[in-house]
This record gives structure tokens, sequence and C-alpha cells, in this order.
């Protein structure tokens, strides 16, 4: 894909996103679509709501475990960015008509105290660059079409990274917790909806420890002399599969001694 390409599927990604109309897949029309191109199309995007005003506060991580990753075909995660707008209150509500297709996940964010960069980062350098780290709901959504109603083709990993690795919003917990004061690996949920328990699942789940993530996201970023930042946000994968969720349901991670997370749709 050239420039001029990447340019005009952001366009239209922002633009489904703000229609509520999903597209068709950019891998149909650009067969010979890369993950630099989806990477390249996603960054396009970002410039678009940057110009608008939208404020960037972070990164999130997906396809971190083995079970998604076999299920799209490939063998590392992926990446999108956040933005302010994106960022919901914990119990608060969400009106559902500001997405296409509602599905949520739990999973811990970190947030950083220093900047981390480098293609070999241990688990104890993302630690040691770590403020604090809470329990997290991402809500996802699609704006690419995820099976094309005209081919019935299920979408690629490419069409997913240049939707922004299917990010729409997080909602953070209230509770702050230490990471060099607990082992990450056994923090778990029991996620709710309506009430009815739908998912379980152990931070461990996300690359054997979910530090890990943040390592891979910094040796990403380093190959293109980037670097994560203080302040940042970084939602480290979820450690469940999707739920799907439309207006009157409410979502409520129990997190045990960590505390709760939940949003609801309007």
């Amino acid at each position: 894909m050239t420039p001029q390409e990447h340019a005009e599927a952001a366009r239209r990604l922002d633009e489904a996103e703000r229609t509520r109309r999903p597209i068709r897949m950019i891998s149909l029309d650009h067969p010979g679509m890369t993950m630099a191109d989806a990477y390249a199309v996603q960054a396009a995007w970002r410039e678009i709501k940057r110009a608008r005003g939208e404020i960037f506060v972070g990164h999130k991580i997906g396809l971190t475990s083995k079970a998604m990753q076999a299920a799209v075909g490939i063998d590392t995660p992926d990446s999108g960015f956040l933005t302010q707008s994106m960022v919901f209150a914990d119990g608060g509500e969400v009106p559902a008509e500001r997405f296409i297709g509602l599905r949520v996940e739990a999973e811990l964010a970190f947030v950083l105290k220093a900047p981390l960069a480098g293609a070999s980062l241990t688990l104890e350098d993302v630690i040691a660059a770590t403020d604090y780290v809470t329990p997290a709901l991402e809500i996802l959504d699609a704006r690419i079409f995820r099976v094309d109603p005209e081919t019935k083709r299920t979408r690629t990993v490419c069409d997913t990274i240049a939707d922004n690795a299917a990010n729409a919003g997080i909602v953070l917990g209230r509770r702050r917790l230490d990471p060099r004061a607990q082992d990450l690996r056994w923090i778990g949920a029991v996620v709710a909806k309506n009430g009815e328990i739908e998912e379980t699942g152990l931070a461990a789940g996300v690359l054997g420890h979910p530090a890990k993530g943040i390592a891979w996201l910094a040796a990403r970023l380093a190959q293109n002399g980037q670097e994560l930042q203080p302040r940042e946000i970084l939602l480290a994968g979820s450690f469940i599969r999707p739920i799907e969720v439309g207006r009157g349901d409410r979502i409520v991670a129990d997190y045990g001694a960590f505390g709760e997370v939940s949003i609801g749709f309007v």
C-alpha cells in the first residue's frame, strides 16, 4: 500500500466510527496488505484524531494468549492507541449507540513512572518503570466488518490492527496495586454480565506474565525510534475471551482482593 492508500483507509475508518457504519475489509481491496501497512493505517487514523484535538493517553496490547493467536493465525501480539475520549468512569454508563459491535474484555493496566524503551527488556525492567497496576475493562468495537457480507470472508489480523486493534474504550479500576508487592500472574477476575458469570481467568494467560506484553510493546516501538512514556496507560492484554454486550447490559469484573470494575451500556 502507498502512503496515500494508508491515509484513505484511515479516513474510511474514522468515518465508520463516526457514522456507526462498518466498512469493507481493507485487505479485500489490498490483498497484499502487510502488518506494516496495517500499523501505517492505524498511525494515519491516530493523526486524524490528533488533528481533531483528541489527546493521546497510552496503548493497548491484544492477541496475547496462545488461543487468540492461533485463532487468527499469528504468533505475535498486536497493539493500538488510547485517547482521552476512550476513557470511561468505573461504575458508569456508556451509550451503546456510540458503538457498532460491542464486546468487553478483562485485563490489567500498567501506568508508568519512567520511560521504557529497548528491544530486550526484562520483566524486572518493566516492573521497575511501573508506577502502579490497576484492574481494567477494555471495550472493543469493529469499524470493519468481522465477516464480509458479500464474500463471507473473515477479516484478517491486518484488518484488526488497522482498526486500532479493535479498541474503543477502557475502564480503569479504583485500586492502585504495587507490582512489586504481589505476583501479577495470579491476579484473576470473575466477569459477570447482568449478574450471570460469563468468564473467569488469570493474568498469567497473558504471555505467562502481563508485564511481558509491555516489554513486547516497548520493543516494537523501539523499531521506529519511539519509547513508552511516564503516565501512559498500557492495557496489557485480556485473559478472558471477549464478551458480547449491548444496550441494557452491565459488566462487572470481580478481581477479589483487588476490587471490582464495572460498566453499563444504555
